[in-house]
């Protein structure tokens, strides 16, 4: 299926979902009480996809060119009653946080979709300007906003880059604990809003090779129709209607060391290079950090600064879902 990449697109229908320009803008918003699982099952799907390159489909190919992606994938297993999901990806690949609530979110409530996909947080965590606070501020804007136009919401916790990536543990354990406060903000968030919730983190990543590309920090196709799978899964415990199951493996095999070896040759250079002016100095910088906590055998207390930083931000956002 081909995604829109920017606001305003058009594509054709392909792959069982049919992609359409947003042409209404969205007023008002579902009154209190509603019952988005029944609302959404009652017409057809109008599905959208928010997100950076994980949900822009990075790391498997589609079959007419560009990526495809998760989102893609599990849009075409969102047909009501034979009528196939009207799907826009707003996604790009290097979106922070910011850009959602101030590019992407304008697009889709636009789209005036009744299911809507927020998977956000990995290059936050990978800029030298993290502040959770800003981070949970944003992620809060685009749910509540989205919420009140009556979307039912699809949200992932995400896996820690650094174990992607394996990186050595002066490098890793900064990651991991940033992403555990973005992981922390999203699971209040969407028990706030009564999102449909994916424990992406836990799926098996650095056991199974198969899910990973050669790049290591995006999924392949099998990871991506895992991703598919997961979310339709949790869509129909919730008691949505949906259409069959997306495959969890589309059967494509397992980037090989060979494979490895020639992104990392062609790509993976220029990949770093064009994040060393800020992801270097930053991940530098948390790793000197992290080698004076340790020879003062205090490691422990970065975790608990982060943590309480996570729960600062979540207990200075408005309270109530509901509000105008």
């Amino acid at each position: 299926m081909s995604a829109g990449r920017t606001a305003g697109a058009q594509h054709p229908a392909r792959g069982g979902a049919v992609a359409e320009r947003p042409q209404v803008p969205a007023q008002g918003g579902a009154p209190d009480g509603v019952d988005h699982a029944r609302r959404a099952r009652r017409a057809p799907v109008r599905f959208t996809a928010l997100g950076d390159s994980l949900t822009e489909g990075v790391g498997d190919p589609g079959p007419e060119g560009g990526w495809r992606g998760w989102a893609a994938v599990l849009a075409r297993s969102l047909a009501v009653d034979g009528d196939p999901a009207t799907f826009s990806n707003l996604a790009r690949s290097g979106a922070l946080s910011h850009d959602l609530a101030r590019e992407q979110l304008p697009a889709a409530r636009e789209f005036r979709p009744n299911l809507a996909a927020v998977v956000i947080g990995g290059n936050d965590t990978l800029r030298t300007g993290f502040d959770i606070h800003r981070t949970a501020r944003e992620l809060d804007t685009v749910l509540h906003a989205l919420h009140h136009d009556g979307a039912v919401l699809l949200t992932a916790c995400l896996p820690d880059p650094g174990l992607l990536l394996r990186l050595p543990k002066p490098l890793a354990r900064p990651l991991a604990r940033r992403m555990l406060a973005v992981n922390r903000v999203v699971h209040a968030l969407s028990d706030r809003y009564g999102a449909v919730h994916l424990h992406l983190a836990e799926l098996p990543w650095s056991a199974d090779r198969r899910l990973l590309s050669v790049d290591r920090l995006h999924p392949s196709a099998a990871g991506h129709h895992l991703i598919a799978e997961g979310f339709h899964a949790r869509l129909r415990a919730a008691g949505h209607t949906l259409g069959p199951a997306p495959a969890a493996d589309p059967g494509e095999p397992a980037p090989g060391r060979l494979a490895d070896a020639w992104w990392m040759a062609t790509r993976g250079t220029r990949w770093v290079a064009e994040r060393s002016t800020d992801l270097i100095p930053g991940l530098l910088a948390l790793a000197a950090a992290e080698s004076v906590a340790r020879l003062r055998g205090a490691p422990a207390r970065l975790d608990e600064q982060m943590a309480r930083a996570a729960g600062t931000a979540l207990a200075g956002l408005p309270g109530d879902p509901r509000r105008g």
